[in-house]
């Protein structure tokens, strides 16, 4: 039926614009004579039923519904996932609308550019390492639900683990990422391990930030993630780059060119004082053995 045929992540951007007309107390006629759009056409962008969502559509009615530049961006980055269900679909339920798009970015990206300050990042995560953080984040959560997350991150790792193009990830993480312990010695010393192994993958570059490098950028800065989606058969980029930061209360999706430069600027700062993959790969060998004595 048409209903089956609506992927979910059309289902999410119709239920946030569904309630962004609530709110104003506007009917479905009323949101579409803005944008030129029937009542009807309203209806089924809402219940996820529009195959190819123009983004201007969104756009214009994010612009209706009052809502600010984030959220917006946050739409329309859900719009352009298009109509395909994808295979991180069947785990919406787990994920936040913001997070989900980020899952479906960065299984479209070419490459990843990462800095992380304190965990291990998502895609280099061990299972064990993974069920740690979730039952401490998530105590009011089943066991079931757990396993979930974890099977969630681990095919999240296809992307730089699979045999045909995998995507190129340049990542930084503080020393403190290896010292601050999850899970005991024991999964910690399986996780530096890996972090080792994987490094010697060609598409992967992993260096460490060291306590000695001090704070390269004048504070301790926060993670992020660059996404770069590659040069299209038109030698045109499909997407812009894309900036995820996490921060205490949500997240930012920032694409500003000159924002988007400033946090490639800044990960040349902090790749110039970290080690290099060589000796980064020694210091987490190195920890993998403290941990396991």
């Amino acid at each position: 039926m048409e209903e089956e045929n609506s992927t979910l992540a059309r289902r999410q951007l119709g239920k946030a614009l569904r309630d962004g007309r609530m709110a104003l107390g506007l009917t479905l006629e009323q949101a579409g004579v803005p944008i030129q759009r029937s009542g009807s056409t309203i209806q089924r962008l809402e219940q996820g039923l529009i195959a190819h969502v123009r983004e201007v559509d969104v756009e214009a009615l994010c612009r209706v519904y009052e809502f600010d530049d984030e959220k917006t961006a946050t739409l329309l980055l859900l719009a352009a996932q298009g109509g395909e269900l994808n295979w991180w679909c069947e785990y919406w339920e787990l994920m936040s609308m913001k997070f989900g798009v980020f899952v479906g970015l960065e299984a479209a990206a070419r490459k990843l550019t990462t800095y992380e300050p304190e965990f291990v990042p998502g895609l280099l995560q061990i299972p064990a390492y993974t069920d740690a953080i979730m039952r401490v984040a998530r105590p009011e959560e089943s066991a079931e639900s757990h396993a979930q997350r974890v099977k969630l991150r681990m095919r999240r790792q296809a992307c730089i683990t699979r045999k045909y193009d995998p995507v190129t990830y340049n990542v930084i993480i503080r020393e403190s990422v290896i010292r601050g312990m999850v899970g005991g010695s024991r999964v910690m010393g399986a996780q530096c391990k890996h972090l080792a192994d994987i490094s010697t993958r060609p598409n992967v570059t992993l260096q460490v930030l060291p306590f000695s490098a001090g704070f390269p950028l004048g504070d301790s800065g926060g993670p992020f993630v660059t996404l770069d989606f590659g040069m299209g058969r038109r030698g045109r980029a499909p997407e812009p780059p894309v900036v995820y930061v996490e921060v205490y209360q949500g997240v930012l999706f920032l694409t500003k060119r000159e924002t988007v430069l400033k946090y490639g600027e800044a990960y040349d700062v902090l790749r110039q004082n970290a080690l290099d993959p060589v000796a980064s790969r020694t210091l987490l060998r190195q920890a993998a053995r403290e941990y396991s004595m």
